[in-house]
């Protein structure tokens, strides 16, 4: 066929291209379908007003596209075409509270070219749309979810900064918290108000006969500070749903306007440049009557159509799902079965941060290679893991008995050792920490500290525990470097910050130990550490960003490559290998402060041809035919 010039066709204008762009909507919308209407039927199909419910959907996602910045649309584009952008090496995350690091949103330009020497190109705004008044949950009772928090700067400042960090190939994560909304929020105020519309937007009853029974099966989250799952407001007669707080009302996820809401809410957030949506507490989203009404099938259901909202009208954005639960548990916030590569593009690896932490304080990795190797698949479908060592909140001992009894030990009496270990009042502990919500009826003790902190380097007494310290913070970098996924660095973590024992000062923190690792970020410390490199300070700094260069260099550390974790042969050492089609990357840590051994033979049989370490670009010697690793030594073998 021969195309023929026509002279008299219209030239492309406004209307043209309005027709391309509904063209493009319809091509998303018909990709994403099989992934959102299916699941809301499911959900929401037995209501009346289900049909009208899909139309004001619909509609909703064709108005949210048409207002999508041009400069976004582009952005979608790009990244459908490089649908692995997330996993690629070259991913290292940042993760800090607004004001502890910058000051305010419009600050954090000042510091893009130190987050760049890191490395880093995915920024994470610790809680930053409008929180309630007074204690909020550090952030996290959104009152406003359309608003910034004033303190921090506006909605604008925001857009602005995403624009910039878009143009240092940056993206932005901020955090939209989707199990509640704080009591002052404008949908709870109408609720209080006797509004029975936005009444049934939360989860509220007359009395407490339904409260007392769905409490029998249910986990107290806060058993220090706030007991119980229910508050009752005898003001206006009600029973509310108090998962977290009592000024954090649970949204009610059976009712679809609040799906619509979220929505909406999600693809406005999009439309400003936000590039990751971490979704807050989704495992409790969904209530039944005798279960701990986290992680229901529901919820599951739910997050895969948010994800279709996302992916049809602003596709380069992905959705990081918070769920801090056990190994099998976590697994399915990627999807699994039906939903496998249609949930969650990203979410914590929980497990690999407390086996970590576990082995370290054990001298031993037989749990660590027993639960990474049993639980986790070797690679996921479409989504990645986001790794990291410590973050914002304290640290639950995630082992179940199953696991540990697998090896001969007591579930509980690990998890009590691991509490004791961490606070330092374990003989010989190295680490320095404090006991969060300490619950007396089922022994659970989590831990808060910094990074450095409970590494060693708080109590260190001498330049050699000072020097062990180092290595375990490294150590801990370059595993979670390496690991299928994105490394997130928690702020500070890279000049080894200490705990801030101020917190216990504050009258609004004083109550809550997480506050001793969430430290004001100190430049002073880090002047110092790039005028000193040999100093703690300096080692941590400089090392965490060689760790990230040679990452970035690594194109066998793909988020979608296979992580295959191996035997040893030496409880000391954690082993991995990362099985890229260019050759095996294999990875060994020393979890104790000894030198320790890893036969020739055997790093040849898992496929290391020429002895080359990558993290330190030099080929290896070996020592009477063995691999000799230092104290919490690391390598990266190829």
């Amino acid at each position: 066929m021969t195309v023929q010039s026509d002279a008299s066709a219209p030239t492309p204008g406004p209307a043209s291209a309005q027709a391309k762009g509904n063209d493009i909507f319809d091509l998303r919308m018909a990709r994403s379908a099989p992934d959102l209407w299916p699941m809301l039927e499911r959900l929401y199909g037995q209501r009346a007003d289900f049909a009208e419910f899909c139309t004001r959907l619909d509609q909703l996602l064709r108005d949210n596209w048409r207002a999508r910045p041009p400069a976004l649309k582009r952005l979608d584009l790009v990244r459908d075409l490089e649908p692995d952008w997330f996993q690629r090496p070259r991913m290292v995350g940042y993760v800090f509270y607004i004001d502890r690091f910058a000051g305010k949103i419009a600050d954090i330009h000042n510091r893009l070219d130190y987050l760049q020497s890191l490395g880093v190109t995915y920024v994470h705004l610790m809680p930053c749309l409008m929180p309630r008044p007074g204690d909020s949950d550090g952030g996290y009772s959104v009152m406003d979810y359309t608003r910034t928090n004033p303190d921090l700067g506006s909605m604008a400042d925001l857009t602005k900064l995403a624009t910039a960090l878009r143009e240092r190939g940056m993206s932005l994560c901020i955090d939209l918290v989707l199990n509640h909304t704080a009591k002052e929020h404008d949908w709870a105020r109408k609720a209080a108000g006797g509004d029975r519309e936005y009444q049934d937007m939360y989860l509220m009853f007359d009395d407490d006969t339904l409260p007392r029974r769905y409490e029998q099966s249910l986990i107290e989250i806060f058993p220090d500070t706030a007991p119980g799952s229910f508050t009752h407001y005898p003001e206006f007669g009600k029973w509310v749903w108090t998962t977290f707080n009592e000024h954090q009302w649970d949204l009610n996820w059976a009712n679809p306007r609040v799906f619509l809401e979220i929505v909406q809410i999600m693809l406005n957030l999009a439309n400003k440049g936000v590039d990751v949506l971490r979704l807050d507490a989704v495992a409790f989203m969904w209530k039944r009557m005798g279960t701990t009404c986290q992680s229901q099938p529901e919820v599951h259901a739910i997050l895969r159509a948010l994800r279709a909202c996302t992916r049809i009208a602003a596709g380069a954005a992905i959705h990081l799902e918070e769920a801090i639960v056990g190994p099998a548990e976590m697994l399915t916030y990627f999807g699994r079965g039906e939903h496998d590569g249609h949930e969650g593009n990203l979410a914590y690896h929980n497990s690999l941060m407390v086996q970590y932490w576990a082995a370290l304080a054990t001298r031993d990795t037989r749990l660590m290679t027993h639960v990474l190797r049993t639980h986790f698949p070797a690679r996921l479908t479409n989504a990645t893991y986001a790794n990291y060592i410590r973050c914002h909140d304290d640290i639950g001992w995630a082992i179940t008995d199953e696991d540990a009894g697998a090896l001969g030990i007591s579930g509980s009496g690990h998890r009590g050792f691991l509490s004791n270990f961490y606070d330092g009042s374990f003989p010989g502990s190295f680490a320095s920490g404090a006991l969060f919500q300490v619950n007396p009826e089922t022994g659970d003790k989590r831990i808060s500290g910094s990074f450095a902190s409970l590494a060693g380097l708080e109590r260190a007494a001498d330049d050699h525990k000072r020097q062990l310290a180092v290595n375990r913070i490294l150590m801990g970098t370059a595993l979670i470097a390496a690991w299928g996924g994105i490394p997130l660095i928690y702020m500070g973590d890279e000049i080894g910050l200490l705990n801030d024992h101020a917190y216990l000062d504050r009258p609004d923190h004083a109550h809550d130990s997480r506050w001793i690792h969430r430290p004001v970020m100190d430049w002073d410390r880090v002047a110092h550490a790039e005028a000193a490199p040999d100093s703690p300070e300096g080692q941590i700094l400089h090392g965490t960003r060689a760790i990230m260069a040679r990452r970035a260099a690594t194109p066998g550390l793909h988020g979608g490559i296979a992580t295959d974790v191996l035997d040893a042969g030496n409880p000391a050492i954690f082993a991995f290998a990362r099985r890229s089609p260019t050759g095996t990357i294999l990875c060994l840590f020393n979890f104790t402060e000894n030198w320790q051994q890893v036969p020739g033979h055997w790093l040849r049989y898992h496929g290391v041809q020429d002895m080359r370490d990558l993290l330190s670009d030099a080929v290896v010697t070996l020592h009477g035919g063995n691999l000799a690793l230092p104290p919490y030594g690391r390598v990266w073998m190829t």
